[in-house]
């Protein structure tokens, strides 16, 4: 995620890298590069003590029910004194499917694939270093995030694709973050969020997913995608496609709103995708 939020001059940022080749660009960035790796926990050690806030974005491995980079994130940042913050970017899809309900933070997850039950595993770790270390844990549930400064950003390439939706009768709700907001919001939430508190980060749109296709597929002057049923996608389209059709929910935000404080720059998809990068940097 391309970060355009800004901090104040007196703020120094950290980022660990992997890669000895991302440093140059960090440093360019005027962003403090830290080489390490959060799959090999040794060279995590210098992360003991060094911030007072952390932003986690940081995806769980492949395998295990267990997100093993989130422990060893937790076992370094335990060490020495621990951050005042911690922001954790976790997944909508942590609710599993709810049959287009409106979806609030109180809701009992319920995880329908492994990514999400390896999502879950680590928020429910964070909080019991929140518990145990007095660090506050904000978890962030995100779902689709866009921008067209994004790679695969947009839906362009799947609608020249013509990759096909579902028909309105099996369709689905889904729910969207433009990538500059989810930044300010996770900006926010270092500096606002309350103690062990969970935020759905979404926009305002309230859009089934082959409605959000012919959208795009209008404002780009595109062909709309094909629709076909529930059964003809399961033979059709690869199994990480078919797990985004098959939960449905409408996410509530008001908690961003009122506690985070987050005046959403783009409040609905049409917003985000008519808006170009150069547009972008300027609203921020």
């Amino acid at each position: 995620m391309r970060v355009h939020a800004k901090l104040s001059r007196n703020v120094r940022v950290i980022a660990l890298t992997s890669s000895v080749g991302r440093m140059a660009p960090l440093r360019a960035a005027g962003i403090t590069p830290l080489l390490g790796d959060l799959d090999m926990p040794p060279t995590l050690r210098r992360l003991s003590g060094l911030a007072t806030r952390v932003l986690h974005l940081a995806p769980p491995p492949l395998q295990d029910n267990v997100d093993l980079r989130t422990l060893a994130l937790v076992r370094a940042l335990r060490l020495r004194t621990p951050p005042v913050s911690l922001v954790y970017g976790s997944t909508s899809g942590v609710y599993g499917d709810c049959h287009g309900q409106w979806v609030d933070e109180s809701r009992v997850v319920h995880p329908q694939t492994p990514r999400a039950t390896r999502r879950v595993a680590a928020e429910r770790l964070l909080r019991w270093l929140g518990r145990t270390s007095g660090v506050r844990i904000s978890i962030l549930r995100i779902p689709g995030i866009y921008a067209a400064d994004r790679e695969g950003g947009t839906p362009h390439a799947r609608l020249q694709n013509a990759t096909p939706v579902l028909q309105a009768q099996d369709d689905v709700y889904t729910n969207h973050i433009h990538a500059n907001d989810l930044a300010r919001a996770c900006k926010s939430a270092l500096y606002r969020g309350l103690a062990q508190r969970v935020y759905n980060i979404n926009d305002d749109s309230c859009l089934k997913m082959g409605d959000y296709f012919d959208l795009a597929a209008d404002l780009y002057g595109l062909p709309r995608p094909p629709r076909i049923s529930a059964e003809e996608a399961t033979g059709r389209l690869s199994a990480m496609q078919l797990s985004f059709m098959l939960e449905s929910r409408r996410m509530v935000n008001h908690r961003m709103k009122q506690e985070l404080r987050l005046r959403l720059r783009y409040p609905t998809v049409v917003h985000g995708l008519e808006a170009r990068p150069a547009d972008a940097e300027r609203r921020t």
